[in-house]
């Protein structure tokens, strides 16, 4: 009988400030970082999560999964990996812990960073990529992961049934057609705040040529700057390839909508976060003003609970879910549904290390088990530090290609962390 021996953790920083990898108007030097967790077995196999953040926020995140050891060690593997809607429930409502959030911020991340590794441990044991396992799953397995509570005015139990089992039988057919021709991908490569306007058309340009039907440029610090910018990378793409644009939370909603609308005429894919991810009705307001254009958001939304108010509001018009913001699988298994029912798109947010590897398994099996569909869906890409992962993504021609390693894609070579750990 196996049962988990320790909670191994390690602060993992990328100086990427360096070459302004990842700057945006609200955070201008960025150092992706993981504050990564081990979880081991006294069989010799583990699991591995992370939570993805900017640079010193790892000192708090560390400790946050330290205060989660006493939860998982000394318990039965097998019995831990059966129920894991089980163990959810009981992370998140440890009575003492929830209090720091209730089910939000430092804390609520840390649970979903152990929960994702018990996801990638569980895939390993039984063989399959994560997205496949979950897509394997049947609707009552599925809907038992989920905590319901707080979302039956929007999502019951029996309405999501009713999603999942509706796609059911074109299950196969999808993952076929998946594990051929992959999932759609768009970049943010090119986009960074502080990158200059030679480099912005070189990354544009190359961006065109690998296939990406879409790209993203970041905006908000000043409204001339960002109207060069984008005719800049408007005139390197031409009318065919989309461009979507993101403030990062940099504005007021009035500031917004007058910002928004003087970019309007360089067709914009949607504006991301335009406000303040908690500001549901200030995001309606803008998505009102500002139609047809598109408003997205999601990656710093800290809930299932704030998901579903997004929709209910009609204050989102795309859904960027995010790997390691919520309580991990389980919580993003519950906005995926409530986003099916509201039939709203899924694009999933990846701009940063790891979270292209993490997120693609919930997009795909969205794609198999629950929409059933990658109309209007791409996954963010951006092309930094898949090098130091044992399964780096590959994106090609535009598209994510599904990986087929078991596991949830979450686990860094050894050689990284003592290479990049701090302190």
């Amino acid at each position: 009988m196996a049962r988990f021996a320790a909670l191994q953790t390690h602060d993992v920083r990328f100086p990427t400030s360096l070459a302004l990898d990842g700057s945006d108007a609200m955070h201008p030097d960025p150092d992706y970082s993981a504050a990564y967790l081990r979880l081991l077995t006294d069989a010799g196999d583990a699991g591995h999560g992370f939570v993805f953040t900017i640079g010193r926020g790892n000192d708090v995140q560390v400790a946050a999964l330290r205060a989660l050891e006493g939860h998982l060690v000394g318990r039965d593997v097998d019995a831990t990996l059966a129920d894991l809607g089980g163990v959810w429930r009981e992370l998140v409502h440890d009575s003492q812990l929830r209090w720091l959030g209730p089910e939000k911020g430092v804390m609520h991340m840390a649970i979903g960073a152990v929960v994702t590794a018990l996801w990638d441990l569980r895939a390993k044991r039984e063989g399959k990529p994560l997205w496949q396992l979950l897509a394997s799953l049947t609707p009552e397995e599925i809907v038992d992961l989920v905590d319901f509570r707080y979302l039956t005015d929007a999502l019951t139990r029996a309405e999501a049934l009713d999603i999942l089992r509706a796609a059911e039988a074109g299950r196969a057919e999808r993952e076929a057609r998946l594990l051929a021709e992959g999932y759609p991908a768009y970049t943010t490569t090119p986009g960074w705040l502080g990158y200059d306007d030679d480099k912005l058309a070189r990354l544009c340009r190359q961006a065109v040529d690998e296939g990406f039907p879409q790209i993203k440029l970041k905006v908000g610090a000043d409204v001339a700057d960002d109207v060069r910018r984008l005719r800049i990378a408007r005139a390197v793409c031409g009318p065919n390839v989309r461009i979507a644009v993101d403030a990062n939370q940099r504005w007021d909603v009035g500031e917004a909508i007058r910002w928004i609308k003087a970019l309007r005429p360089f067709d914009l894919a949607w504006i991301e976060e335009p406000t303040s991810p908690d500001d549901v009705l200030g995001h309606a307001a803008i998505a009102s003003a500002v139609a047809p254009i598109p408003v997205a958001t999601g990656e710093h939304v800290a809930n299932r609970v704030m998901v579903k108010q997004f929709l209910q509001a009609g204050a989102l018009s795309v859904l960027q879910l995010d790997a390691t913001r919520v309580a991990g699988v389980n919580e993003n298994v519950a906005i995926l549904l409530l986003a099916a029912k509201f039939g709203v798109p899924v694009c999933p947010h990846a701009g940063g290390v790891g979270l292209c590897e993490a997120v693609q398994h919930l997009a795909m099996f969205d794609y198999v088990a629950v929409s059933g569909s990658t109309e209007g869906r791409a996954i963010e890409f951006v092309d930094h530090l898949h090098e130091h992962f044992i399964t780096p993504v590959d994106v090609h021609g535009g598209r994510y290609h599904p990986p087929k390693a078991p596991g949830a894609g979450t686990e860094l070579h050894r050689s990284s962390i003592v290479e990049y750990e701090y302190g």
